[in-house]
């Protein structure tokens, strides 16, 4: 099995316990036993100090690998513009020497055929903070929309993945309406509507900057602010629209 029970082992933080950490052992003695892959790097690049629990870069990638198979196997085909998307993703947050690495991992996850979604979204929720599990919300959106559209169904399984992570009905649908271009989408953005008023509009605003500034989640690493700052610009976006159009 080369080195890459090494990085099973390595003490990632929480993602090796529990569910998560079950589907790994399994993929690592049933599919990829069998890898050429030295994957001993890759595996030091996810080592922190064992028992601290808390979220590491490597519990975020482990989690967007689980979470993002789910997804693409939503509308019953796996698409090779959203397998190219997940690929190009972590090729442009870690090299794309590791993400080769993570894409062998991702390719026995996708090849899984009974992946607990509930039960590893509740280990997320679990050891996640809410910033966090939001992020995860807006990648798997990024995913469903990578071959052009986004489907009811993907939405759907994404629903499901948001309400298993206790993300609220309101930053679900705030999340959603940056993928979609219509009159509504910045009112939902800003989990606000038409008919509020100026200063529920503007209080709705500055709660959802602080909520969701980049450094929030600096924790995981500088390689994941790309796609915080992406939905921080959106909010921002959203609110000069409403601005414009309320001479605010």
């Amino acid at each position: 099995m080369k080195k890459f029970a090494h990085w099973i082992g390595a003490g990632i933080g929480w993602a090796t316990g529990g569910p998560i950490g079950a589907i790994l052992g399994y993929l690592l003695g049933n599919v990829i036993k069998g890898l050429d892959t030295d994957f001993s790097e890759f595996a030091s690049e996810f080592e922190t100090p064992e028992g601290n629990g808390q979220t590491q870069a490597g519990d975020f990638e482990i989690s967007l690998l689980f979470l993002s198979a789910v997804i693409i196997k939503a509308d019953g085909k796996i698409h090779q513009k959203e397998l190219d998307y997940v690929r190009n993703y972590f090729v442009q947050m870690y090299g794309k020497d590791r993400a080769n690495k993570a894409f062998q991992l991702f390719k026995g996850i996708i090849n899984e055929s009974s992946l607990a979604t509930s039960e590893v979204c509740m280990q997320i929720k679990d050891h996640m903070t809410l910033e966090s599990r939001t992020q995860l919300i807006h990648f798997l959106f990024s995913i469903a929309q990578a071959d052009g559209q986004v489907v009811d169904v993907e939405v759907n399984a994404i629903r499901n993945i948001a309400n298993y992570l206790h993300i609220p009905p309101t930053s679900f649908n705030s999340i959603k309406a940056m993928f979609y271009k219509d009159a509504e989408s910045a009112y939902q953005i800003l989990e606000v509507s038409k008919s509020d008023d100026d200063d529920t509009i503007k209080k709705a605003y500055r709660r959802l900057v602080k909520q969701h500034h980049p450094d929030k989640l600096r924790h995981l690493g500088e390689e994941h602010l790309k796609g915080a700052q992406e939905k921080f610009q959106k909010i921002q976006e959203a609110y000069d629209i409403i601005r414009k159009e309320r001479g605010l």
